[in-house]
């Protein structure tokens, strides 16, 4: 994987999470994925536990928000890219992530980590 790769992965992720439907979930992770929403999360595998739970997260594929994307690091199959979302007009709801995937040699993801934040939620600390 390179920069441009995880890129057009990430384009095909948003396509993804726009679309009706989880159909195209297929196309970007492998069957037995494992995707977590938090570091401390417990792990969603394979492709109905993560349709399931994207069809409960999202509105519907005409959720209005808007998503840019940094890709900080990749080395071999593992990449880093941090994602801003803001949702609604004018802003209602917004998260800073960091993603953690890993891929196959298809491309497509195996592992998917999310260290979301929230201006709204503090950071926790001793």
């Amino acid at each position: 994987m390179d920069r441009q790769d995880v890129t057009a992965w990430v384009a095909a992720y948003e396509r993804a999470w726009r679309a009706a439907g989880v159909d195209a979930l297929a196309d970007i992770f492998t069957p037995d994925a494992v995707y977590r929403q938090g570091p401390y999360e417990a792990p969603l595998t394979g492709l109905s536990a993560i349709g399931r739970m994207w069809e409960q997260e999202r509105s519907g594929p005409d959720e209005g928000f808007t998503m840019s994307v940094d890709v900080v690091a990749v080395e071999e199959d593992t990449a880093v890219v941090r994602v801003q979302v803001q949702y609604g007009g004018p802003v209602e709801q917004e998260y800073r992530d960091l993603w953690v995937i890993r891929f196959t040699s298809d491309r497509r993801c195996r592992e998917f980590e999310e260290w979301p934040f929230s201006p709204d939620r503090p950071i926790a600390t001793r």
